[in-house]
């Protein structure tokens, strides 16, 4: 009798052992699965959206953009609009307000020469540390100073430093804008060498990019190479918003 209840009991672990097995089979299977379908999907957001904030137009289009942050630098700035004229190129300037009201004319350039105004900004803050009125501040009035010199309705915001959370996002959302970050950074404040600002723009480009930069003596000398390498591989240099609409 012993040995009989010694011998189900084998029956039993065994049978419990492979039920437990074929649960954990089973749950990995759909693990596995769900990082292969969500995975994916979280790939081609990171591409484009993401929380409501754009980091890309189209990948299958043969648009890119060049952006141009801008709250110094604006002895290299006419050069740089000279060279986007010469070569039928255009760009999106996202501006500061402290910026903004003391260069009008630049900003008048801008706007005249054909190119994308955005928001970034009265003074550079990060916002994901500002309140909901702060945040309506900075934008707002930047809004109206750049409306005041141009007649320019802005509605492209870019966060200082790319320091953004829901709130900033909310609020830009809430004055009309859309809020932008980049794919592509030359890191052209902190790298001042031609070249690598050149490779950072350039390498591996893709439709769809945003490509960032900021009015500095070495990108101001690399700018006319970046703009070619664009247009000689078939892509079209357009402002953020062309970008974006399809």
């Amino acid at each position: 009798m012993g040995d009989i209840k010694y011998s189900m009991k084998k029956v039993y672990v065994v049978y419990f052992r492979k039920y437990v097995a074929s649960i954990i089979i089973a749950i990995s299977v759909f693990v596995v699965g769900a990082v292969a379908v969500f995975g994916q999907t979280d790939t081609i957001l990171t591409n484009n959206v993401v929380n409501g904030v754009i980091y890309s137009g189209n990948e299958n289009s043969n648009n890119v953009s060049l952006i141009i942050n801008v709250y110094w630098g604006e002895e290299y700035l006419d050069d740089m609009l000279d060279i986007l004229k010469e070569k039928k190129a255009k760009a999106t300037f996202f501006v500061g307000g402290t910026w903004a009201v003391k260069n009008e004319d630049l900003l008048k350039r801008m706007k005249e020469d054909g190119h994308e105004l955005g928001n970034h900004g009265y003074s550079h803050k990060d916002c994901d540390k500002l309140s909901k009125q702060q945040l309506e501040d900075e934008i707002s009035k930047t809004h109206a100073i750049v409306k005041c010199f141009t007649g320019d309705e802005m509605k492209l915001f870019m966060p200082p430093s790319g320091a953004y959370d829901s709130l900033t996002v909310e609020v830009a959302d809430d004055l009309g804008y859309k809020t932008i970050m980049w794919s592509r950074d030359t890191i052209d404040w902190r790298d001042q060498n031609k070249n690598l600002i050149l490779s950072r723009a350039t390498q591996d480009g893709k439709g769809g990019d945003l490509i960032l930069m900021h009015p500095t003596l070495e990108t101001k000398n690399a700018l006319g190479e970046i703009i070619d390498y664009y247009i000689s591989n078939g892509y079209n240099l357009v402002t953020v918003s062309k970008n974006i609409e399809t």
